[in-house]
C-alpha cells in the first residue's frame, strides 16, 4: 500500500512514516519544514518520497498525493498559543491547508484519509471523561480550526463520498518532539530544561490536568483507523483514559531524573484548558485498538530518549 503522511517530517509525522516504512508500505512525505526537521528522517530518507511543500500549496500536495492509497493527515501549526498570537496564519495552514488535502484526495481516489483532530475542540467542559458525542466548546483559534476541520472530513464523506476518519489526540509526547519551539509542549520543555539546570515555568496553579499519550499509541491507532470498523466521518479520541495534573508531572521528571528542583509559577494562559481526560470506549470499539505503553512508561522512555540526546549533543 502507498501512503501520503502530510507534515511526515515532523514530531508524529515522521514516527508514523518510520513505523511504515519498517513494515515495509510504500511511503510519501510532504512537508515544508516550517516546523518540521529533516533530522526526523534520518535513517528512512532513502526510502520515502519527499515532496517539499506546504499543504497550503494545492499544487504540491496534488503532486504529493499522485497513487496514495491511504492519507494520514498530520500537517498544522499545532500551538493553541500560535493561534492566540497569530490566528490569520494558523488558519492559512490549518484551514485551507487540510480543504488542499481533501480536495486532492478526493480527486485522486484514495481509499480513507485519516485526519489528526484535537481534543482541544472539547473545550473546558467540567464533565469527565470526554466523550465524541459532548458538545465542543472550543477556547482558541487553534481548536476552531482542529474542529471546522472535522466537519469538512464530515462533509467530505458524505457528499463526495471520501471515506474520512478523524482521530481526537490528547496531549501527545515522546522522542524527537521539539522542545525548542516558543510553543513546544510542556513534556519536552520541562525535560530539557531541567537538563540544562533550568527551571521550568508552570502557567497557571499546575493543578490543570492532562491525558498524556505516548507516541507509540498515536501512531498504531493511526494504522488501525486506515482499515478499522469506523464509519466515515467518525471521530474518535486517542489517549490513555487517565490524567495527572501538571504538578504530578514535573515531580514525575524529577524523580526520573535524578533531580531535586521546584517550579516556576505564572499566571495562566488565555486559551488553556483546565482539565482533560478521554473515553476511548470508541476507539476500542471501531479500531479496535488500545492504548500499548502506558503513561509512566513513556515517560521514562522520552526522558531516557532527551537525556542521551542532549548528552550527545553537548
Amino acid at each position: 500500500m502507498k501512503y501520503l503522511v502530510t507534515g511526515g517530517a515532523g514530531f508524529i509525522g515522521s514516527n508514523l512514516a518510520a513505523a511504515l516504512v519498517q513494515r515495509g508500505d510504500s511511503v510519501v512525505v510532504i512537508d515544508n519544514f516550517s516546523t518540521g526537521k529533516r533530522e526526523n528522517l534520518d535513517g528512512i530518507q532513502d526510502h520515502v518520497q519527499l515532496v517539499e511543500g506546504s499543504i497550503a500549496d494545492l499544487a504540491a500536495v496534488r503532486k504529493a498525493m499522485q497513487g496514495v492509497d491511504f492519507v494520514l493527515h498530520q500537517a498544522a501549526l499545532a500551538s493553541v498559543q500560535r493561534s492566540v498570537e497569530d490566528p490569520i496564519s494558523s488558519n492559512e495552514v490549518n484551514v485551507k491547508g487540510t480543504l488542499n488535502v481533501l480536495v486532492a484526495a478526493r480527486d485522486a481516489g484514495v481509499k480513507r484519509l485519516v485526519y489528526a483532530a484535537s481534543s482541544s475542540a472539547y473545550g473546558d467542559t467540567e464533565e469527565l471523561p470526554k466523550r465524541e458525542d459532548m458538545a465542543a466548546r472550543p477556547l482558541s483559534p487553534y481548536a476552531v480550526q482542529k474542529w471546522v476541520n472535522e466537519h469538512y472530513c464530515k462533509v467530505f464523506s458524505t457528499l463526495y463520498g471520501l471515506d474520512t476518519v478523524c482521530l481526537r489526540y490528547f496531549n501527545v509526547f515522546g522522542p524527537r518532539q521539539d522542545p525548542a519551539s516558543d510553543y513546544a509542549a510542556v513534556i519536552p520543555i520541562f525535560v530539557t530544561r531541567l537538563l540544562a539546570g533550568v527551571t521550568p515555568t508552570i502557567y497557571g496553579d499546575g493543578e490543570q490536568s492532562r491525558d498524556f499519550t505516548f507516541i507509540e499509541n498515536v501512531v498504531d491507532a493511526n494504522l488501525k483507523a486506515c482499515e478499522g470498523a469506523a464509519k466515515q466521518g467518525a471521530v474518535v479520541n486517542i489517549a490513555c483514559g487517565s490524567r495527572y495534573t501538571l504538578n504530578e508531572l514535573f515531580t514525575n521528571i524529577c524523580d526520573l531524573l535524578g533531580i531535586a528542583a521546584q517550579p516556576r509559577y505564572a499566571p495562566a494562559r488565555a486559551g488553556d484548558v483546565k482539565h482533560s481526560m478521554a473515553d476511548i470506549t470508541q476507539a476500542r470499539k471501531l479500531l479496535g485498538w488500545e492504548p500499548r505503553v502506558d503513561f509512566a512508561s513513556g515517560l521514562r522512555r522520552t526522558v531516557e530518549w532527551y537525556r542521551s540526546t542532549v548528552s550527545a549533543t553537548r
